[in-house]
């Protein structure tokens, strides 16, 4: 059983000096089942007006004391909800016109009026009437749900900030778990390390700094860091003889033993999804530039970029405590011998911004300099923060210098004229290796020359890619992916110099 909502018929007020004229449309709207007052003028129809809520007027124009116009401008200023018609019998045009526009009446009928066309124009004022409270009704609802709605909003967001506090704190303080974890799980691979104790947590602290250096992003310097801290995981299970004694002093078959370590230290993190990446670091900490390294002979830029710095970083602490060599290196033999491998061990890049960041600490007395963009050169190392002239951070203290860097400074300073003073030590990198020669190749197959910037996920190399400074970049055969591209193009920007790779168009 549904409920439903009876409407109140409408009310009509007729206004009428002639008694006739009021019986008629009473005796004619009576049919139709309205609740009907008459009023003899018009004081008296507002007098009821006062006391009686009326849907509709019905007045008559020539009225004595007070005419139709009239009457319906009151009307209209006292009930503008109330519907207004006119009937007129009068002539006179120019006051039927006065009572349209001061009384803004609905319609107007002329006497004597067409029964039909007065039902059916009451009918029209009336659901015109009613249109427009609903369209009142309408917007009122909406407006107050508009409220709701800012009102809920603002509790929403309130509710979802208070919640988004909550789980950043949780994600710190999982994060911090987390690192408590690998730091705890790292300690208990330094107690296999006896003599060589700490090696773990130098190497990972050193390595962070490099990628810091190096302009890497927060989350990339998090992965070298946990890298680091577990890069020797899979030597846990190795014997103690092994551990004890220089690598170089191992035999062939003990060498091949400790040099699966990085494999096995990958594997023991792969039911950790938050140490995949730091993982596959671990894999290749181990790979040379030109080939030479293991577990997979990677060569250049097909190497991990942290696998790189953490070779860098791992082998200078490994070569001063004893862990490589015969005998423990100094720390500036260990230098030498890693500005050695410039190229063919190791990234070059990683090479540079390890030494810049040595000198920085071993020349801390060095009197530094200012100078303008104009005066940058490569190599120069930042002795302060370089920041705009409104307050935000150019680039940080112990940046080294590059011509990417330097070409943006100068187009910084050609668009605001102020100028920008940079504070710096100068610096020389190490030398600079020349002697290797392209392979020759043996096409049986067609090859084209591409520029950095038309290079393509997928494409194969179909020669060995160097630098212009002689040292292998990335090996025929090797695909090209995102991560090479992208390392391929800062390598062109920095030394200003186009990169031609030739790739097998069989295999694009």
């Amino acid at each position: 059983m549904t409920d439903t909502v009876t409407e109140k018929p409408a009310r009509l007020l007729f206004v009428d000096d002639e008694p006739s004229i009021l019986s008629s449309l009473k005796r004619l709207f009576h049919r139709s089942g309205y609740e009907l007052f008459t009023a003899t003028s018009g004081r008296e129809g507002l007098e009821l007006l006062e006391h009686q809520a009326v849907d509709l007027v019905i007045s008559d124009m020539r009225m004595p004391e007070m005419d139709g116009a009239q009457f319906l401008e009151k009307v209209f200023s006292r009930w503008p909800d109330t519907k207004r018609i006119l009937l007129t019998g009068y002539a006179d045009v120019s006051s039927t016109i006065a009572a349209i526009n001061q009384g803004k009446i609905w319609r107007y009928v002329s006497k004597p009026w067409d029964d039909n066309e007065i039902l059916l124009t009451v009918q029209q004022a009336l659901a015109h009437r009613r249109l427009m409270h609903e369209n009142a009704r309408l917007t009122k609802l909406t407006q107050q749900q508009n409220e709701e709605l800012k009102s809920l909003n603002a509790s929403l967001e309130q509710k979802v900030a208070e919640r988004t506090a909550e789980l950043q704190t949780a994600n710190k303080e999982l994060h911090s778990s987390f690192l408590a974890t690998v730091q705890v799980f790292s300690n208990l691979i330094e107690l296999r390390e006896g003599k060589l104790a700490g090696h773990s947590r130098r190497v990972a602290d050193l390595a962070r700094r490099i990628a810091e250096r190096m302009g890497l992003d927060e989350a990339e310097q998090r992965e070298i860091l946990l890298a680091g801290l577990l890069h020797d995981v899979g030597k846990v299970g190795l014997a103690d003889k092994l551990l004890e004694r220089p690598f170089n002093a191992l035999s062939p078959t003990e060498k091949l033993e400790v040099m699966r370590h990085p494999q096995k230290g990958q594997q023991l993190l792969l039911g950790v999804p938050q140490l995949t990446q730091a993982g596959r670091i671990i894999r290749h900490h181990h790979e040379a530039m030109d080939g030479s390294g293991y577990p997979d002979q990677l060569v250049g830029l097909a190497i991990p970029y942290g696998a790189r710095i953490l070779s860098v970083a791992n082998d200078y602490d490994a070569l001063q405590n004893g862990a490589l060599t015969l005998r423990p290196q100094t720390a500036k033999e260990a230098r030498e011998l890693i500005a050695k491998g410039r190229g063919k061990r190791y990234d070059p890049t990683v090479v540079d911004a390890f030494m810049a960041m040595l000198d920085e600490s071993q020349t801390q007395a060095e009197v530094e300099v200012t100078v303008t963009p104009q005066e940058l050169r490569p190599g120069m190392i930042l002795t302060r923060d370089l920041l705009h002239h409104e307050n935000y951070l150019l680039l940080p203290r112990g940046r080294v210098v590059d011509a990417d860097v330097i070409t943006q400074l100068k187009a910084l300073t050609e668009n605001d004229p102020r100028p920008l003073t940079i504070h710096v030590r100068r610096s020389a990198g190490p030398g600079v290796l020349r002697d290797r020669a392209p392979e020759p190749t043996q096409r049986q197959w067609k090859e084209m020359t591409l520029p950095a910037t038309r290079l393509k996920e997928g494409m194969m190399l179909s020669r060995n890619l160097y630098h212009q400074e002689g040292y292998l970049l990335l090996a025929r055969g090797n695909y090209l992916d995102e991560a090479i591209i992208r390392q391929l193009r800062d390598i062109e920007t920095s030394t200003g110099k186009p990169i031609v790779a030739h790739i097998r168009i069989e295999d694009r």
